[in-house]
């Protein structure tokens, strides 16, 4: 890939022409950063403090999975209908798509120091370590059996990888209580989300590279996708919150 193209950014020949279609995947984006955003500032929570965290773990995963969708999109594991885009593309991807690896993050770490803050004393480590186990034994088979459908494989393979990588490093236990409330809890604006965006659709999955399994409209690989993208950036968020650079 040539130096000019990894800068390339173009709007789309039609943007002046945009009808109001055009900004459902931005409004999707608006709409799930607007309540975090609003409450950011709640004094029990206080979330805006946490955002020098929040931010390497956003950067960090952003990138991983943006190379990700960069390369499914190239060989055409999914790709994006400009009816429900704005237009503006980095690197073949919409704007709107760089947006999602920021504005989910930020909304789900939201949830998790709420449910912090709310729910202190409710921690089932060992019950969720032995959970953890037993998803990564199925993970792994996942991965194993499924290893010729593209979204499959690489899907459970990153998430056996990284979740063992974190469970045998042993230093997230003690969160895991919170991290599975927060992705049980995310299911349900995920489900919203990410629901009009397969229905309409705004992504669309070449079903050749995926189980064909589908709750509602939205293949059941995504809410795997979405626990990894969330594991990734609380381990990374938590484990920024301990060093001690920045505790000012």
């Amino acid at each position: 890939m040539s130096y000019t193209h990894i800068l390339k950014f173009y709007l789309c020949p039609k943007l002046p022409f945009m009808e109001f279609k055009n900004f459902t995947y931005l409004l999707l984006m608006l709409g799930s950063l607007a309540v975090p955003l609003a409450f950011s500032f709640e004094k029990e929570v206080r979330f805006y403090t946490k955002l020098k965290y929040l931010l390497p773990a956003v950067l960090f995963s952003g990138a991983i999975f943006i190379l990700w969708d960069i390369r499914f999109e190239e060989i055409g594991i999914w790709s994006f209908n400009p009816e429900y885009l704005l237009g503006i593309y980095i690197l073949n991807l919409p704007i709107e798509e760089w947006l999602f690896f920021l504005v989910i993050p930020y909304c789900c770490v939201f949830i998790y120091e709420i449910l912090m803050v709310k729910f202190p004393q409710f921690e089932k480590p060992n019950f969720f370590l032995t959970v953890s186990l037993v998803l990564l034994v199925a993970f792994a088979l996942l991965a194993y059996f499924y290893r010729q459908k593209l979204y499959t494989f690489f899907n459970f393979f990153l998430l056996t990888i990284y979740f063992g990588y974190t469970i045998f490093r042993n230093r997230f236990k003690q969160h895991y209580t919170k991290f599975y409330l927060t992705w049980l809890i995310s299911l349900v604006p995920f489900l919203i989300v990410n629901g009009f965006l397969t229905a309409l659709p705004v992504v669309e999955y070449n079903g050749a590279h995926n189980l064909g399994i589908r709750i509602f409209t939205i293949p059941v690989e995504d809410f795997f996708y979405f626990f990894l993208l969330l594991l990734m950036n609380l381990t990374i968020y938590e484990y920024m919150k301990n060093q001690r650079i920045f505790r000012f």
